[in-house]
């Protein structure tokens, strides 16, 4: 009885620091969302390797982790990013800041205000529309800033459409009202801006939601199959096991 008791305690502990991903459907649209329990597991923000280039790929990203003893348990695209893969907006990276939150409105997705920022600091994760980032000055440990806002205090941004017609593999976060948890999203069908934010305020019943981007849109989830590549990719989030 105690042999068995200790395998299931060992079975939970190795359960509690990682994302758990699954595949879902809703108002006829697929998705698949991890769930990151800042209470449990590591999430981290990854940009540049040791020599200053950026990581580019899961597979780059998973190496270089390893050599450290570590491997990611899920990973997608953070922040949107230049052609040089530098990210184009705040960016902060184990206290860093490598990039200055830019307030202002802008073209494409990234200028569509209000955006926002994922703000990562101790067991908590928060995404907070940009002025109210500058206004409030959190500290954060990791930050990531994209746009549009999906969600903003339980309201869909204001310049969703119900029939709009721009459609989109798209990916995002929302975080709960307490900061405790982290919820990524990729859609596997294209999508529209109403349909992905609905999915965040109706179903997730997340206060708060981001986007993160659309047609480069990547997923790393083991547990379901997926190891997406393609692109080069700029900021990349993820959550951090043990290697054995």
């Amino acid at each position: 009885m105690i042999w068995r008791a200790a395998l299931v305690w060992l079975a939970t502990v190795g359960a509690t620091n990682a994302a758990t991903c699954e595949d879902a459907t809703f108002a006829d649209n697929a998705y698949s969302i991890c769930t990151v329990d800042m209470t449990t597991d590591t999430l981290r923000l990854f940009l540049n390797g040791d020599a200053g280039v950026a990581y580019g790929h899961f597979r780059v990203l998973n190496n270089a982790l390893r050599k450290n003893g570590e491997k990611l348990s899920f990973a997608m695209n953070a922040g949107m990013y230049h052609d040089d893969r530098s990210p184009v907006g705040h960016h902060i990276e184990n206290g860093k800041e490598l990039m200055r939150v830019i307030p202002n409105a802008g073209p494409g997705n990234f200028g569509l205000l209000p955006n926002g920022v994922l703000c990562l600091r101790g067991e908590q994760a928060d995404v907070i529309e940009t002025l109210r980032y500058i206004d409030e000055k959190p500290t954060c440990e990791f930050a990531t800033q994209s746009g549009p806002m999906l969600v903003i205090d339980g309201e869909l941004h204001p310049k969703f459409l119900p029939d709009g017609t721009s459609r989109y593999i798209r990916n995002g976060v929302g975080t709960s009202a307490d900061g405790k948890k982290a919820v990524f999203v990729i859609s596997n069908n294209t999508v529209t801006f109403h349909e992905f934010g609905s999915l965040f305020r109706d179903h997730l019943k997340l206060p708060q939601a981001m986007y993160f981007d659309g047609n480069i849109s990547r997923l790393y989830a083991p547990e379901l199959g997926r190891n997406d590549a393609g692109f080069r990719l700029g900021p990349m989030i993820g959550t951090v096991v043990p290697a054995n």
